[in-house]
């Protein structure tokens, strides 16, 4: 009998019914508007498996690439092979907050007076007893959504989410292809449905009319955030790889690279008076949600030290320096390290591999799994544990060769659940790391610094907060910063973000800040290639970038 399974919910498979059908009988919660008749596009579903046991794609579904289907079109035509689905919207372990300490210099747009609700000094809105503001990280993968009261500047509620933009493409250039395309505006239009989605179960949960929520603030790198404000980002693709907003900033027809508009016009439904606000670009592909980071950990306030911000992520951006020199650099390192590209690599969900060890005596691997269940496959950590591992133990060169048979193109990890590791998933993580190793090394050159001269080496993100940093360091994924100036901030982006919805004058700051930033176009530099190389054996990073004679020798 075949099956039809929702994460370890199964139905038997039958002839006739949707997807949605089943999403109905598994009780899975799948968004739509149209009363499932193809039109909203808000019923993605991704068909792990069994998209043979499936009707041809139909025209409302042309907008969709690869193994994702609508759910109200998806129809079972045949039984012969079981199908596993999942929605567009999971929810993997995201961290929801960072660990700033920074103090808070309170003084929201939003303000109220009396029984009258204020936009700086215009009169919006009757008080309706709440005073609300969203504050948003909008990540390639992943996106959190914090609510927070505009009087007290307290976070109420957190809600996090799988980014529902994937079905255009797991990084941002396949993004950038996606909406130049056929279907622009497909993008835009899933993540404010799902931000809607996201006010109205605050709204429901808090009891609050959505129209308390007075002023969105939007952290993002450049075409994720650009994205949400329906501008052509077409321009960040291309050489010089720079967003509208940063040309028109750099030609003088702007003050700044933030962005202020209308949120209702955007389709965001909250109050008609709500305010979005896209944080200010650093440069290129450089967005806001490094300038974000930069706010959560006082950059502002760095004088006399140096210190380097490592936001992991599909697009890791590093910045290295303080208040009064700043160099940056963004790292397309792709989704290998989060579940793309690899075949057992997964995000972080219940059931992956976090962390990893070889056993040498038995030759078998020792692991935890998010949420202590049976492995399913390996979130980032595990990936970089298991690297480490088989380079420590002798069982893989640097080039990807597996030990001691080196004819070997697959190992296997978990036997009894059919994980393996292969040579060509080794291969996709190597380049991953080769871009976050030339990002960190680039930039800490161009700076003049050696790694152990540098005060502090945060490291931002929900994927970096749970990496092993001694196994990350091992093959040269993080720079050699000494262990005790290591400092794991959480998502400081959705810290940042939340800081700057609640004052101008940090605002103000950071708009300062970042014009003292000189962006490094890491492809540019003359030995580029030969850092790639070097970064993808999976080996150490040099402790010493910046010799006295100027010169460095990779080998």
């Amino acid at each position: 009998m075949s099956t039809i399974t929702y994460e370890n919910r199964v139905k038997r498979l039958e002839v006739g019914k949707t997807i949605f059908d089943f999403a109905d009988e598994l009780t899975m919660e799948v968004p739509s508007s149209c009363g499932r008749k193809g039109e909203c596009h808000e019923c993605v579903v991704e068909i792990i498996s069994g998209m043979e046991s499936l009707n041809t794609a139909r025209e409302p579904e042309s907008f969709l690439r690869g193994n994702y289907r609508l759910a109200c079109q998806a129809l079972v035509e045949s039984t012969d092979i079981d199908v596993h689905f999942v929605p567009l919207r999971r929810k993997p372990k995201i961290l929801s907050s960072g660990h700033s300490a920074v103090p808070l210099d309170f003084d929201p747009a939003v303000s109220r007076k009396g029984t009258e609700v204020f936009y700086k000094d215009e009169a919006i809105d009757q008080y309706r007893g709440f005073l609300y503001g969203l504050a948003i990280d909008l990540g390639t993968t992943t996106v959190v959504v914090d609510l927070v009261d505009l009087e007290t500047g307290r976070s109420v509620e957190c809600l996090s989410f799988e980014n529902p933009q994937r079905f255009g493409g797991s990084d941002v250039m396949n993004r950038i292809s996606y909406d130049g395309g056929p279907y622009k505006g497909e993008l835009q239009k899933a993540i404010v449905t799902a931000t809607n989605r996201a006010i109205r179960s605050l709204s429901r949960a808090r009891k609050f009319p959505r129209r308390a929520i007075y002023e969105i603030v939007i952290a993002g790198n450049s075409s994720m955030r650009d994205l949400v404000f329906g501008l052509d980002i077409q321009s960040i693709g291309q050489k010089p790889y720079k967003s509208l907003t940063e040309h028109e900033y750099l030609a003088g027809k702007r003050a700044s690279t933030e962005i202020i508009c209308d949120a209702w016009e955007l389709g965001f439904r909250a109050n008609r008076k709500t305010r979005l606000y896209g944080l200010p670009l650093i440069g290129s592909h450089v967005g806001g949600d490094a300038a974000a980071c930069l706010t959560a950990i006082g950059m502002a306030t760095v004088k006399d030290e140096v210190v380097m911000v490592v936001d992991v992520g599909t697009n890791t951006e590093v910045v290295i320096g303080n208040a009064t020199r700043m160099l940056a650099a963004s790292c397309p390192a792709g989704p290998a390290f989060e579940g793309g590209l690899v075949k057992y690599g997964m995000p972080g969900y219940e059931g992956a591999i976090e962390t990893i060890k070889y056993c040498t005596g038995s030759g078998t691997f020792e692991y935890s799994t998010i949420g202590s269940i049976p492995p399913e496959g390996l979130c980032g950590s595990g990936l970089i544990d298991l690297i480490a591992e088989l380079r420590r133990n002798q069982r893989m060169t640097p080039k990807g060769v597996f030990l001691p048979e080196k004819r070997k193109r697959e190992i296997e990890v978990v036997p009894e659940r059919g994980i393996t590791f292969s040579r060509d998933d080794g291969s996709a993580l190597a380049q991953a790391t080769a871009a976050n190793y030339c990002g960190q090394f680039i930039t800490m050159r161009r700076f003049g610094i050696d790694p152990e001269r540098i005060s502090k080496l945060y490291l931002a993100g929900g994927f970096a907060n749970y990496v092993n940093v001694e196994n990350a360091i091992e093959i040269g994924f993080l720079a050699p910063v000494l262990k005790d100036r290591i400092v794991k901030i959480g998502n400081a982006a959705i810290d940042g973000a939340r800081m700057l919805l609640v004052s101008q004058r940090e605002r103000d700051k950071l708009c300062k800040l970042i014009k003292n930033i000189e962006h490094v176009e890491l492809e540019t530099t003359a030995d580029f290639f030969d850092i790639f190389v070097e970064g993808c054996q999976f080996t150490p990073m040099p402790t010493q970038i910046c010799p006295s004679d100027g010169v460095h020798n990779l080998s």
